[in-house]
């Protein structure tokens, strides 16, 4: 991984991070993504430099992102006697993991949408019975 020793999050990445942020997806894993969205294989290690996070941040940004299926183990390296290290690469494009996060909040604008004619309806009913 040698060459991504100089790797840097740069303005364009802060931003998108800052972007998912707002949308919703934690700060942790909104930097990690922004990082993985370059299309390239990383290891923890490589995004903590990078990200300038700590070793438990990425690991619980790395389990998020997982879980949601926009992260995936591609492969794990030796390196010297030590433990093995993990490789991460994106588990779906770039449109598909923005597609989820579309659905995601049309998802929760709808469950809203539904409670405000819910507080609609229980304040008709309210009124017809005074």
């Amino acid at each position: 991984m040698s060459n991504r020793r100089f790797l840097r999050f740069s303005d364009r990445d802060e931003e998108i991070a800052n972007l998912f942020f707002e949308i919703g997806i934690g700060k942790n894993s909104s930097k990690v993504l922004a990082l993985l969205i370059r299309e390239l294989d990383f290891s923890s290690r490589d995004m903590e430099r990078i990200c300038d996070l700590r070793q438990p941040e990425v690991s619980i940004a790395l389990k998020d992102l997982i879980t949601r299926g926009w992260v995936k183990i591609v492969r794990h390296v030796i390196e010297n006697k030590g433990r093995p290290v993990s490789i991460y690469h994106l588990g779906k494009t770039l449109d598909e993991i923005l597609d989820d996060i579309k659905g995601m909040i049309i998802g929760d604008s709808g469950r809203k949408i539904i409670d405000i004619e819910r507080i609609r309806d229980l304040l008709k009913t309210e009124q017809q019975m005074i």
